[in-house]
């Protein structure tokens, strides 16, 4: 079995992918690959299926039929090292708020035992710009500093997966130009990040690739020149097969 160290991959794949429960079909034969070194905004109304493909990506979720590649193996032959390398941000920030923004991150760096975690630690406050604020208590910080010690928190032991739901909600403009910045050195350093969100502004100009879904289907849009809602207004308003 791979371990921490050696275990990588530059692709991940959706092959025919399916999650049911019960007769309601969450996500239906959906094939799609993500990349190393870019990110992949997913678009859809509520109840589209953008959440249960972050499930089944992030191996919370198993397929009710097909499978999920990281590479050119499925999770179950890869084992718990797999989520390693997965790195999840979610609706739920899994902040402490009794815990200053420093012991929040060795808890959780501490679960992963990570090697080096004062220094860790310390370029996590540094990339959160958190450095002034590391020893006050997370309940005291306002939505935009709970959202960037989250998403270093979600960082910590470099994955390379990097899975988004709405992270821009409830952010103001500054706190947004930030976490669009770190999505961009994010993608630089080479991970693979996909990001579910209805806001279309603050992902334009971001994403590099745009997946629409609706009734469990997904459909591949080409990112060009019009506007992200413009193109996903259209394509809404085609017939799917």
């Amino acid at each position: 079995m791979p371990s921490q160290a050696t275990l990588d991959f530059d692709n991940v794949h959706l092959r025919e992918a399916s999650r049911h429960y019960g007769r309601r079909r969450a996500l239906a034969r959906t094939s799609l690959t993500f990349g190393r070194g870019e990110i992949v905004g997913l678009f859809g109304p509520n109840g589209a299926g953008k959440s249960t493909m972050l499930g089944l990506l992030s191996t919370t979720l198993h397929p009710t039929t097909g499978s999920v590649l990281f590479g050119d193996r499925p999770a179950a032959d890869l084992g718990d090292d797999l989520r390693h390398r997965i790195g999840v941000l979610g609706h739920d920030l899994f902040l402490y708020g009794d815990l200053t923004a420093r012991e929040n991150l060795r808890f959780f760096g501490q679960l992963y035992e990570l090697p080096n975690l004062d220094a860790r630690v310390q370029v996590a406050l540094d990339e959160a710009r958190l450095v002034e604020r590391a020893d006050d208590r997370v309940s005291g910080y306002s939505r935009g500093l709970r959202q960037r010690l989250a998403l270093e928190r979600a960082l910590l032991h470099d994955p390379r997966l990097v899975l988004l739901d709405e992270p821009f909600t409830g952010l103001d403009d500054d706190s947004a130009g930030f976490l669009a910045a770190r999505l961009r050195r994010l993608r630089a350093s080479g991970a693979i990040v996909l990001m579910a969100t209805h806001d279309f502004d603050n992902a334009a100009g971001l994403v590099d690739r745009m997946v629409c879904l609706r009734n469990g289907r997904a459909r591949e849009v080409a990112v060009d020149g019009r506007a992200l809602r413009d193109r996903y207004r259209a394509t809404m308003a085609e017939e799917w097969p």
